[in-house]
């Protein structure tokens, strides 16, 4: 087992990490910018190195400085928690080469799965359901015009190095597809810093479902269930749940299936999703493969009781899983509200800005995962995200009755600071979602 594990992150998952680490006895380094130095999981951990100034680019994108605090501090292994570099094959090959265990899959099986269109084509061949698209990059505007053409409007356009819900457009009209490839080449070259598309049918009135799974280096792979993540806005999640209600045992049994079975085919290791889109009859297609943890992983750990990233931390270590499939039982409903310090009746634009208050809710079946506290400075060079309210209750009623009195039990206060509380309150209260009816478009209708 490792003695020490830097945290190559921030916010409410680097905290997250560093309890799992601290209940195996491991000790923890956090690093942190300038803009951090005050934070949650410097306090915390046992060791903070800075690392640079505000921008992730210099900072937490700043790969040497990252290496550097983990040789001067004697850790042994890097945890990169979800987003910045934690599906970035380079920086786990940088690790390896440095005596360092990432925490995550192989750099290859990153390599390969984090290249969307490549993904597609090695699911394909591992048998699992792809939608009608290309198996490769585009090559050219005619390109992407003589595959929608194929595959049938509507069309979505994906970044190659796409994720979190960016480098992706919708094309109903073939008069709008070149302007469109053109768009989301450009924003894909920003984001990603690699402007390769893909394509693939858009399904309308769908639903996004997710399987969680964790694979050993010793052959094992299992499922943890699925989660459903159809409430998004702009393709970003904003409340997921597990189990995904009103899904036929039969239709579970086989997405939780095709997910180890495309896990198997590529040699995973650690914990990952697979997402799928649903289509109103009942057919699922894969969408991505997530080589990392899950904003959304508390409702698997609330429903089965079993800690994603104490097994991410024994699996990197080299030990087998110590549970077999028959041996996970979920139970109850989970259900996880993703609030954000933003301004819903702006657009949702970010509203950075010291609070004065945060008072999170409380009481039975309730955990939120956080880093924010009273004195606490959100600043604008990050994400939004302020907590994860996640609940748990034996029925998808009392979940959702749960949800909502955590909701408007939180007190959150600021100079200038909003929430998605009383947003997040009418999606929950919306009859097409209290009767599990909804779809990826129910935000865009409210």
């Amino acid at each position: 087992m490792f003695s020490t594990v830097l945290i190559a992150n921030r916010g409410e998952i680097a905290l997250r990490v560093a309890r799992a680490c601290h209940e195996l006895g491991i000790r923890t380094v956090a690093v942190h910018s300038t803009a951090d130095r005050d934070s949650a999981v410097v306090r915390l951990a046992d060791e903070a190195v800075h690392i640079g100034p505000p921008p992730a680019k210099a900072s937490y994108l700043n790969i040497p400085a990252i290496i550097e605090a983990a040789h001067r501090t004697g850790a042994q292994a890097v945890h990169p928690g979800y987003g910045f570099l934690s599906e970035d094959p380079d920086f786990a090959e940088i690790c390896a080469d440095n005596g360092l265990t990432f925490i995550g899959p192989p750099p290859d099986v990153i390599s390969r799965l984090g290249d969307k269109a490549a993904c597609r084509a090695l699911m394909a061949e591992a048998g699992l359901p792809v939608l009608p698209g290309t198996n490769g990059p585009l090559a050219s505007p005619a390109d992407a015009k003589e595959a929608a053409q194929q595959a049938g409007y509507p069309v979505i356009l994906k970044a190659v190095a796409g994720g979190g819900g960016r480098g992706m457009a919708v094309v109903r009209d073939p008069d709008q597809l070149l302007t469109a490839y053109a768009d989301t080449r450009a924003h894909a070259r920003a984001v990603f810093g690699d402007d390769r598309l893909y394509l693939e049918r858009y399904v309308d009135h769908a639903r996004h479902v997710e399987v969680q799974i964790l694979c050993d280096r010793h052959g094992t792979a299992l499922h943890l269930g699925e989660r459903d993540c159809s409430v998004q806005r702009r393709h970003q999640k904003l409340i997921e749940e597990s189990p995904a209600p009103s899904l036929p045992p039969r239709l579970r049994a086989a997405m939780c299936e095709a997910a180890v079975r495309g896990a198997l085919a590529v040699g995973y290791e650690g914990a990952g999703t697979f997402e799928f889109v649903l289509t109103p009859d009942h057919d699922f297609y894969l969408m991505e493969v997530n080589c990392r943890l899950q904003v959304e992983h508390p409702v698997t750990e609330l429903v089965t009781g079993i800690d994603l990233v104490r097994e991410q931390i024994l699996i990197a270590a080299g030990l087998p899983l110590a549970f077999g499939q028959s041996d996970i039982t979920p139970r109850g409903v989970a259900i996880e509200c993703r609030l954000n310090a933003e301004d819903p009746a702006r657009d949702f634009a970010p509203t950075p800005g010291l609070l004065t208050e945060f008072t999170p809710p409380g009481g039975p079946f309730v955990r939120v995962d956080t880093h924010a506290f009273p004195g606490w400075r959100i600043g604008p060079d990050y994400d939004s995200l302020l907590a994860k309210i996640c609940v748990w209750a034996p029925n998808r009623d009392r979940a959702l009755a749960r949800a909502d009195r955590a909701l408007a039990e939180f007190r959150v206060a600021g100079d200038g600071v909003h929430t998605t509380a009383d947003f997040l309150r009418t999606v929950l209260a919306h009859p097409a979602f209290r009767a599990a009816a909804h779809t990826t478009g129910l935000v865009g209708e409210l």
